[in-house]
């Protein structure tokens, strides 16, 4: 359905969504005592017999109607949706509002197709990626021994993650069955790229006199490498190590910070899409000006003046110059000026031990100054005989007007001389822009080779270890970012916001900073702000079958008639951005224990970040201006109309406020992504047990805040939606998204919170954490 195409290196995404249709009972006046219970396909018609159970007035759950394995059946979201999500579950509950009234609500969970196609698309680019990496440390050209040797191993390094990655493709294809990964098989290696439970929920609640709303979420485990383990801590705690280490192995290579790393990756990128772009640009020059077609040719000119001056600007950076004095030092028989005068016997290549590039005198400095400096002569030759041209072909329209234009062109006037000179200067240009970016290339290749150096030491751990948090966090991000699109087609204040300022994707995580989870969550917090890299960008869909990949901007197809309704900005295909942020409290009684005894440090200073790029995100959005109705202050579906600048006050407050799991954060954070129609996922290490508490208690919250839901029903709206009643009595878990998707007729059993614990006296808890902690000590020593 979606495809990649390649922007930055090792970015990613995929994705698609479900709008509900809602059914009502054939009978709205029906007590609250009885409960209407039909075995219904998703898209089916409620017309059927149905099983009247009459129970006493105090019966905790008001379900209409529970259905599975159904296919979403949505008119206006066509075969795209029901390609995308399958499996669907569907629940229909009847509650009582404030005013006496009946709103009915229905609650949809289904598993995503992406759960596993994204990665499969990622890894086979990461495969792709790494073979190009082969070929430029190959076009390196002859190095001395040492370097030889040393990009040697790289290759080999790289030749090893390429064969894993291909045998983990190998796994994935043989696989069929459900469409997500269940949390049994977290430690399965070949599975470590497929994100955990990840499944779109969706709730929509009809009130009488009022238009239908719903509320999305994506529920998925923690984006981690559970197959890898946590002994050592997470990504956050290895990358932080692993800087302190390539510092200690520069001896081996000349070491360059993670900024200059980064800055070489960036300009590797930029040669490798603007110098096919100038190509085809000077290409289109010289057949323009050959038409003789004034204002095309000065439009194909501006455009190839702009690309060549990015092109420049971005080679014109130190870095650059640097790294070609050192691949020349790298070269067989250098040597410097400080070995010329030690004796011969140690005047052999050795490696560079300083965290400085070595500057020589055997190698002209100004060399590549006059190289880069050649492209803007060239292009300033060409602009001056496109002016030159176009200043004769008035003349000779104004001179001989009985001649037609054609007779002009094709004559041996001067101006037909001088579109042979362009096509002279055009090539002149073309070659210059070749030789500079080879050069270019060369250089920050011998810069990523250095970083390659330094991390083979560790293996591929952390490569791979980074690559599969990230697909994970990536197959999430697209689906909800598709959900979420497909939701706000016909909302033009939405379409402005996501071309103008893009989406909040707000991750919502219920990790405890203790033990393996503090792990995890290292690893949740780099996947998340990897995915600053993913952009996306809404294509117009050939045909309603899938398309290729490309690599790794992510194109979501739109129907035509979608698609022609957007806006210009978003049928041109400017890049759409979403901007993660997470927000962690722990809520388990490891949280408990990690408050009391341990540190949460790590979750504090996460929240504190995310804070503020939250806050920066909304400073963004309110110098945009929307389209009248749609206001921040005022934002449809919504009753309560909190000011979002006081939501963030709070949660402002909040973060920085020293108090024991502080759900309150999570909270306002939810409510603040939905005034701004962000994109929300709740996670914890499953997605399981702490994920569905939360969904249900933020869907019932909702209910309650925003559609006046009688408070007499708020524990049993509750009760109902944790745990749904079948004709034949049996107990479903709709909580666990595990068996959510199975047959109604295998029964499951609950998940409930250790809600004894907290009746305890905070005496009794006390003494009960610290024989529990006397316990976890005698038994690790």
């Amino acid at each position: 359905m979606l495809s990649f195409m390649k922007t930055l290196p090792h970015m990613y995404g995929d994705s698609c969504v479900v709008v509900l249709m809602c059914f009502r009972t054939a009978d709205d006046s029906a007590t609250v005592g009885t409960v209407v219970v039909s075995r219904m396909k998703m898209g089916e018609i409620e017309d059927g017999e149905v099983d009247h159970i009459t129970a006493d007035m105090h019966q905790k759950c008001t379900l209409v109607y529970e259905s599975s394995h159904g296919r979403i059946n949505d008119k206006d979201n066509g075969p795209i949706m029901n390609a995308v999500f399958k499996n669907a579950v569907c629940k229909v509950y009847r509650f009582q509002t404030v005013d006496s009234k009946w709103m009915l609500v229905r609650e949809q969970m289904a598993e995503c197709t992406l759960s596993f196609s994204i990665p499969k698309q990622l890894i086979a680019l990461y495969i792709q990626e790494d073979t190009c990496r082969i070929q430029e440390l190959k076009d390196l050209g002859e190095l001395s021994p040492h370097w030889d040797n040393l990009r040697k191993d790289v290759i080999s390094h790289y030749d090893q993650i390429i064969k894993e990655y291909q045998d983990t493709l190998v796994e994935l294809e043989k696989l069929t069955g459900p469409l997500f990964k269940p949390s049994c098989s977290k430690g399965q290696k070949y599975l470590e790229f497929i994100p955990i439970n990840l499944h779109t929920q969706r709730m929509r609640v009809t009130c009488p006199r009022k238009t239908d709303s719903f509320y999305d979420v994506v529920t998925v485990g923690a984006p981690a490498a559970h197959s890898q383990g946590f002994k050592n801590g997470g990504l956050q705690k290895l990358l932080s190590k692993y800087e302190t280490e390539k510092k200690s192995t520069a001896y081996q290579c000349i070491y360059y910070p993670p900024e200059q790393t980064a800055k070489a990756r960036e300009i590797l990128c930029v040669v490798s899409q603007l110098q096919p772009h100038i190509s085809a640009l000077a290409d289109q020059l010289l057949q323009t000006a050959q038409q003789s077609s004034s204002q095309p040719l000065r439009d194909v000119l501006k455009s190839l003046e702009e690309k060549t001056e990015q092109f420049v600007h971005a080679l014109k950076d130190e870095l650059v110059k640097s790294a070609l004095l050192a691949l020349h030092a790298a070269r067989p028989g250098y040597i410097s000026k400080s070995q010329t005068s030690t004796p011969p016997k140690e005047s052999r290549a050795s490696p560079v031990r300083s965290d400085s590039i070595p500057h020589h005198k055997e190698y002209d400095e100004e060399e590549w100054d006059r190289v880069w400096a050649s492209v803007a002569k060239s292009l300033n030759c060409v602009i001056a005989l496109v002016d030159k041209l176009q200043e004769q072909d008035n003349n000779n329209l104004e001179s001989a007007p009985s001649h037609t234009l054609a007779d002009v062109i094709t004559s041996h006037s001067p101006a037909a001389v001088w579109r042979d000179q362009l096509g002279v200067l055009i090539q002149s240009l073309k070659e210059c822009v070749a030789e500079v970016a080879e050069r270019a290339r060369r250089s920050v290749s011998f810069v990523l080779l250095q970083e390659a150096v330094c991390s083979t030491a560790q293996g591929l751990q952390l490569q791979q270890r980074r690559d599969a948090v990230f697909s994970q966090a990536l197959a999430a991000l697209a689906c909800g970012f598709v959900m979420r699109l497909y939701a706000g087609l016909e909302d033009k204040g939405f379409l402005r916001q996501l071309h103008a300022v893009g989406l909040v994707a707000q991750f919502e995580s219920l990790l405890s900073t203790y033990s393996e989870e503090i792990g995890m969550l290292e690893d949740m917090e780099v996947g998340i702000s990897d995915l600053h890299r993913v952009t996306f960008r809404i294509t117009e869909a050939a045909s309603e079958e899938a398309v290729s990949l490309d690599r790794y901007t992510v194109e979501v197809p739109l129907p035509h008639h979608a698609f022609q309704a957007l806006p210009d900005e978003l049928r041109e295909g400017k890049p759409l951005r979403v901007l993660p942020v997470l927000f962690n409290v722990g809520i388990n009684e490891q949280q408990t224990i990690a408050e009391r005894f341990g540190d949460i440090s790590l979750q504090e200073r996460i929240n504190q970040k995310n804070f503020e790029i939250l806050e920066g995100y909304y400073k963004s959005l309110t110098n945009t201006k929307l389209p009248p109705p749609y206001t921040l202050r005022r934002l449809p579906c919504f009753q309560t109309q909190t000011d979002i600048k006081e939501l963030l006050n709070t949660l402002g407050q909040n973060v920085v406020t020293k108090k024991r799991k502080n759900v309150e954060i999570l909270w306002l954070a939810g409510m603040i992504c939905r005034r701004i129609n962000g994109i929300r996922f709740t996670s914890c290490k499953s997605a399981k047990d702490r994920t569905s508490m939360s969904v249900t208690l933020e869907q019932c919250s909702l209910l309650r805040d925003e559609h006046q839901l009688n408070k007499d029903y708020f524990v049993r709206a509750l009760d109902c939606m944790r745990s749904g009643l079948l004709a034949q009595g049996e107990v479903a878990q709709w909580d666990d998204p595990e068996v959510g998707s199975v047959a109604i007729n295998k029964p499951a059993s609950r998940h409930f919170y250790p809600i004894a614990l907290l009746l305890v006296s905070s005496h009794l808890l006390v003494v009960w954490l610290i024989l529990s902690l006397v316990f976890l000590l005698a038994k690790y020593q």
